[in-house]
């Protein structure tokens, strides 16, 4: 249990309010989780931070501040992004303990993130983009705003309950735990590779008009981050890319 808590990783995205940051890492900490990552924050550090950490300093010390979400998730095989809204995006949106269990499911392959956007607005679409999968908290239909840190701590004990539930409730991923060691999942880095690939070529063959690029990268990150693909198939997808691209 506590091998996969440990590969799974709280992301805050542009926090306002320092004390959240501290609140958050409260949260994380009381239910076995210390990897914290902070993109791009407001105030860091802070005495407000440290005040409402109350224990859990340690995660504050160790925390890494990046400047955008890519950088912060670049070594994950799986990012769940959380909203209050549904999107036009067309990745999966799930529940938090059917998101915690696919999470830990893939911890078993590498790191998972967590990612929690800005206090007022939440992610942008450009930043759920970096996404596998949503989840959203159910609240009352006319009021769905909850606090950062009150959103990380619900997530963040689902994740345990999962934990505590053992192997049998954890959701499986597509691929067995030694299956992604033969073949391992393609990191967020990776899948970054594919996607600037993919733009690259598919404006070669002008079937991408750079000036007039409608929805097209959107539609295919989803569809290859729905997948889940493998270190070796984005390799396999960017060699046919290469080829494509030299018109044979």
């Amino acid at each position: 249990m506590e091998e996969r808590l440990g590969r799974a990783r709280v992301v805050l995205v542009g926090t306002t309010h320092p004390g959240n940051i501290g609140s958050a890492a409260r949260a994380m900490k009381a239910m076995g989780i210390a990897d914290l990552v902070l993109v791009a924050p407001e105030k860091f550090p802070h005495a407000d931070a440290t005040a409402l950490a109350s224990g859990a300093d340690d995660l504050l010390a160790r925390a890494r501040v990046v400047e955008d979400l890519a950088t912060a998730v670049a070594d994950c095989v799986w990012v769940v992004g959380t909203s209050a809204r549904l999107r036009t995006h067309s990745v999966p949106v799930l529940g938090p303990d059917v998101a915690a269990g696919q999470v830990l499911a893939h911890a078993s392959a590498g790191p998972v993130a967590l990612v929690f956007g800005r206090e007022h607005s939440g992610l942008t679409n450009t930043e759920l983009d970096h996404c596998n999968a949503f989840v959203q908290i159910p609240t009352v239909p006319d009021f769905s705003s909850l606090n950062l840190a009150g959103s990380v701590q619900v997530m963040t004990y689902a994740l345990r309950m999962a934990a505590l539930g053992g192997p049998e409730d954890i959701a499986s991923p597509a691929a067995s735990a030694e299956e992604a060691e033969r073949d391992p999942l393609a990191t967020q880095a990776e899948m970054e590779g594919l996607f600037r690939h993919f733009e690259q070529a598919l404006t070669t063959i002008e079937v991408l008009d750079p000036d007039n690029p409608r929805n097209l990268m959107r539609r295919l990150r989803h569809l290859y981050l729905r997948a889940g693909l493998s270190a070796s198939e984005v390799r396999m997808l960017r060699g046919i890319l290469t080829h494509t691209e030299r018109g044979r």
